[in-house]
C-alpha cells in the first residue's frame, strides 16, 4: 500500500491511502465509511498498531474517488524520532569523491525541521555558494529495534520514500562535518508517500534517477550501495534503538555536482525532479532568500 499524509479537499489535515498506480485516493474518513473499521486519527497509529493489516483485508471495499492532484501532500510522516544519513553509501559517489567505502556505516543525523513536503520549494539561505542535489532511498522503520541480525533486519522496516538530502557543500567543506550544511530548514524533501514493505521487494534493485531543469544529472541503482539496507539497520542497532517511524536515509549515488570537473551547482529557480523505481516521484523549486 501507499500511505500519503495530506491536506485534504476542505484544506484539513489527515491521511489517505494512494491507488497503485499513484493517481487517486482515498482519505482517512472514507476508509471508514467504506470498510466499516474506526481507523485512528493519527497516521503513526495507523501505521504502526496493525490497522493497516486490518484495512487491507477490507482493501476490495475500497473507492479511490479523488485524484492525488487535487489534495496537498505533507511529509509522510510527521516528527520521526530520528532522521539517520549514510555518506558516501555508493561505490559510484565514493570513486567520484576520492574516497574508499567504509565497511561501517557513515553517519549524521538531519534535524526534524529540514523534512519538507515532496512538491514545495526548497529555501536556501542567500549566503550559501553551492547548493548541491543527493537523491536518495529512504527506509521507515516500523518497530522498536535493538540488536538485530542482517537476516531479521528487513522485517522492522515499514515502508520506503524518496528523500532529498539537499547539501550545502560551501558550508560543509568549511565545517569538515555535515550537520549544518545539510539541516537547514526545508533541505530534506521527502515523499510523495510512504510504500510499504510488500511492495517493494527487493529494495537493492530500485532505479534512482534526478533531473534538474529536465536534464538527467544522477542515473543509477540501489544495486550499488556499499552496505546493503539490512546490513545498515543490523549496524546501525547495535549501537542506538532504532524507533518505530525512524528515517534511514542510505546514501546518494554519483553525479552530484560537487563530482563534476566544473561543477553545476543548483541556482535560484532551478527545478529538482527525484524518481525511484516503485516510490514515486517528488518535484519542487530551489529558491535562494
Amino acid at each position: 500500500m501507499k500511505i500519503a499524509r495530506i491536506n485534504d479537499f476542505k484544506f484539513k489535515e489527515t491521511y489517505a491511502l494512494v491507488s497503485e498506480d499513484g493517481k487517486r485516493l482515498v482519505t482517512r474518513q472514507e476508509i471508514q465509511e467504506q470498510t466499516g473499521i474506526p481507523v485512528p486519527p493519527s497516521i503513526k497509529d495507523f501505521m504502526f498498531k496493525d490497522w493497516l493489516d486490518e484495512v487491507g483485508q477490507a482493501k476490495d471495499k475500497l473507492h479511490f474517488e479523488h485524484k492525488v492532484d487535487g489534495a496537498e501532500l505533507l511529509v509522510p510522516i510527521p516528527n520521526p524520532p530520528k532522521i539517520i544519513c549514510l555518506a558516501f553509501n555508493y561505490y559510484d559517489h565514493a570513486r567520484d569523491a576520492g574516497l574508499t567505502p567504509s565497511d561501517e556505516p557513515v553517519i549524521f543525523m538531519k534535524p526534524r525541521t529540514a523534512l519538507n513536503q515532496p512538491f514545495r520549494d526548497v529555501i536556501c539561505p542567500s549566503f550559501v555558494t553551492r547548493l548541491d542535489y543527493e537523491a536518495e532511498l529512504a527506509v521507515v522503520i516500523g518497530k522498536d529495534t535493538k540488536h538485530i541480525s542482517e537476516e531479521e533486519a528487513l522485517g522492522c522496516v515499514f515502508g520506503y520514500m524518496i528523500l532529498h538530502d539537499v547539501s550545502a557543500r560551501d558550508i560543509q567543506f568549511k565545517d569538515k562535518q555535515f550537520t549544518r550544511g545539510k539541516g537547514i530548514d526545508t533541505f530534506a524533501p521527502c515523499g510523495p508517500w510512504i510504500t510499504t514493505k510488500d511492495e517493494v521487494p527487493d529494495p537493492q534493485n530500485l532505479r534512482i534517477t534526478t533531473k534538474v531543469n529536465s536534464e538527467t544529472r544522477q542515473d543509477s541503482s540501489s544495486s550499488n550501495m556499499v552496505l546493503s539496507i539490512k546490513r545498515i539497520i543490523s549496524a546501525l542497532s547495535r549501537t542506538m534503538t532504532l524507533e518505530a517511524g525512524d528515517i534511514i536515509s542510505t546514501g546518494t549515488p554519483a553525479g552530484v555536482a560537487m563530482s563534476m570537473k566544473e561543477p553545476r551547482y543548483l541556482k535560484n529557480g532551478d527545478v529538482v525532479e527525484i524518481t525511484i523505481e516503485k516510490l514515486g516521484t517528488i518535484k519542487h523549486k530551489i529558491v535562494f532568500k
